[in-house]
């Protein structure tokens, strides 16, 4: 690669040998090679190589401004998502191991850029608790609630924290949450206020609402019944609620 189509490869400390796998997908990408995930302004595919399965999101080529304020000045949200991750991982908070992120530029101009990891183990989105029955519902609730809590006792705010980000899964252990799509990462503290509209975007039962507001301020040393009225006042100026209730 020449320094007019320069590549930048950055990998987790443990995942050198995959160095040859992550220079190879954009050529995977380009063959069409794996499982479609989710297809719009960005592609997530599973990808199997070497027995494991990776899921990789390619981000969609910016516009001509963006191209050269990510060429030059800004981090690509591949480079963002990957050092969010080890930010998560650092606090406790799960995501899917980060293997890398590639990020591919003509000249000064951004071109594209790809963020890898490991599939997560956890099968289900905060989304299917609509879908299935769960005899373990609430437990999922309390962890989501302690989760958040968590991220924001150091200050980390998901700017896309909605239905489809937070994956769970039961385990021996409890249950497991990880978050995903990290690129939008708002940094500072936040009180009990900003922390409520932070779960604007996810739907709830007034149950769901009263078990994710409980161990939110049980977490944080706020108010259960405030915490509760701020969820449930937020979310109601949110679109897509199903008869008023989610």
């Amino acid at each position: 690669m020449s320094i007019i189509n320069h590549q930048t490869l950055v990998l987790s400390p443990d995942c050198e040998p995959l160095r040859d796998f992550m220079l190879s997908v954009p050529e995977r990408f380009a063959k069409g090679e794996g499982i479609v995930i989710h297809k719009g302004r960005n592609e997530l595919r599973k990808i199997t190589y070497q027995g494991n399965t990776f899921v990789i999101k390619a981000f969609h080529t910016p516009n001509i401004i963006n191209r050269w304020v990510y060429g030059v000045f800004r981090p690509s949200k591949a480079k963002r998502s990957f050092v969010h991750a080890q930010m998560f991982l650092n606090i406790g908070v799960g995501t899917p191991r980060p293997v890398g992120y590639l990020n591919i530029r003509k000249g000064l101009m951004f071109d594209r850029s790809y963020y890898v990891t490991y599939e997560s183990p956890c099968p289900y989105t905060y989304e299917a608790l609509f879908k299935q029955k769960f005899a373990y519902e609430d437990e999922v609730l309390r962890a989501v609630g302690a989760t958040t809590a968590l991220l924001h006792e150091h200050g980390y705010a998901h700017k896309d924290y909605g239905r489809g980000n937070i994956l769970f899964g039961k385990t021996e252990h409890g249950i497991a949450i990880e978050i995903v799509d990290l690129n939008r990462l708002a940094i500072g503290p936040l009180d009990m206020k900003a922390g409520c509209k932070n779960l604007e975007r996810l739907p709830a039962t007034p149950h769901m609402h009263r078990i994710l507001a409980d161990e939110y301020a049980k977490r944080r040393g706020f108010d259960a019944e405030e915490c509760y009225r701020l969820m449930v006042a937020y979310r109601s100026t949110q679109p897509g609620k199903i008869d008023g209730l989610y």
